[in-house]
């Protein structure tokens, strides 16, 4: 039964996946489509980021109240019916409509899932899943890419997207007593403060809630900056062509992707704290490579092991908080954790277009190190503290 649950929890990390790259793939059809600026994209970004968050939030209250699997099945619904409506939608106000249930659902989801496995499973299931995700953030933009291809326009790939959704929701459905049936020996405070919902006031005031907030922020941060501008700063400022910046770019990705299969066996030898530690020293790493004035070869090295550095961070950091905060709390950190790197995804990455407008884009690797070392410190404040 364990196993079985366990499938299902893999599958609705791949379902997590799913959705987060259609906007991009699918924007530069619908906002011709639809006659809008190309900017309006972060219109949408924006509406789901809010409703990111929010859901977030309310995490630690729907999950103690509801269970982790009556929450991430109604979820996954609720991501389905907005996908459903992003197939059928003629104009861009209907997007944004679409966009709120889009995030609320999103939020809820990654939380409670990411503090049931955090409690119930060993720290390599963690790896493995955000694996999972990778895989279907990986799929997303490809059966849009096939849907587009093929002339069928991309409110067919938003469809077939949301059919899967549907399917998934399915299979959660009949699962639902399967969650009732794994217990946590280990963590027997988790019932005793099952009743107890935490508001954002107390959840601060926890020993190490701020610095545990702000390395997710900052980790967040590094993630999306590179994932955004790497390609404009390898173009730019290493003279490498558009075509093969993009093909180097897609390096990064596959680094996190290959980096968390790979690192939920080192997690069988490290403990998270370990993990994190070598995660943030290979990132930096990767950002020394890409400060030496180079060309194409050294730029992809420093990218892959940007991105295989990035991989255990997110996992062991969310995976550690029931030991760092107590399993009874760590619902409620989790979700403010989740709302910090939707924070740190919404905000940083514009904020380096901004200075790379000012000063250039050669200060990507810089903007990356400031952010990393901020990180480490917070993370390093957190083990004191808690």
């Amino acid at each position: 039964m364990i196993h079985l649950l366990l499938a299902i929890i893999y599958l609705s990390f791949i379902s997590l996946g799913l959705p987060d790259s259609l906007l991009g793939a699918a924007w530069p059809s619908v906002y011709q489509n639809f006659c809008v600026p190309v900017s309006y994209a972060g219109i949408v970004s924006m509406i789901i980021a809010v409703g990111t968050v929010i859901s977030s939030l309310q995490s630690d209250r729907l999950t103690k109240k509801f269970g982790t699997g009556l929450v991430t099945t109604a979820s996954v619904a609720m991501t389905a019916a907005a996908l459903l409506g992003f197939s059928v939608s003629h104009s861009f106000w209907l997007l944004c409509l679409w966009a709120i249930p889009y995030g609320l659902g999103a939020g809820s989801v990654d939380a409670s899932l990411n503090n049931y496995v955090a409690l119930h499973f060993a720290s390599r299931h963690m790896s493995w899943l955000h694996c999972m995700w990778g895989i279907g953030a990986s799929l997303g933009p490809y059966i849009m890419g096939q849907a587009l291809n093929k002339g069928y326009g991309w409110n067919t790939g938003y469809g077939l997207i949301a059919a899967m959704q549907i399917v998934l929701t399915g299979i959660l459905i009949a699962g639902l007593p399967l969650w009732k049936k794994r217990s946590a020996p280990d963590f027997r405070e988790e019932k005793q403060a099952a009743k107890e919902t935490l508001t954002l006031r107390q959840i601060l005031k926890l020993s190490g809630a701020k610095e545990v907030m702000a390395a997710f922020f900052c980790y967040s941060a590094i993630e999306q900056t590179t994932g955004l501008w790497t390609s404009s700063y390898l173009k730019l400022e290493k003279g490498i062509s558009a075509e093969t910046a993009a093909g180097c770019a897609s390096l990064f990705f596959i680094g996190i992707t290959i980096g968390r299969a790979l690192g939920g066996f080192l997690t069988m030898r490290l403990n998270d704290t370990q993990m994190i530690r070598l995660g943030q020293g290979t990132i930096a790493f990767g950002i020394v490579i890409l400060l030496i004035p180079s060309g194409e070869l050294l730029s992809q090295a420093g990218l892959i092991l940007i991105g295989l550095g990035c991989a255990p961070i997110y996992p062991c950091i969310i995976h550690s908080t029931p030991n760092h905060f107590g399993a009874g709390r760590s619902q409620a950190v989790i979700g403010v954790q989740m709302a910090s790197a939707y924070v740190g995804t919404s905000l940083m990455p514009p904020l380096f277009g901004i200075l790379a407008g000012t000063f250039g884009a050669g200060l990507f690797p810089v903007y990356l190190s400031v952010v990393l070392i901020l990180m480490i410190f917070m993370h390093e404040r957190l083990l004191k503290k808690a």
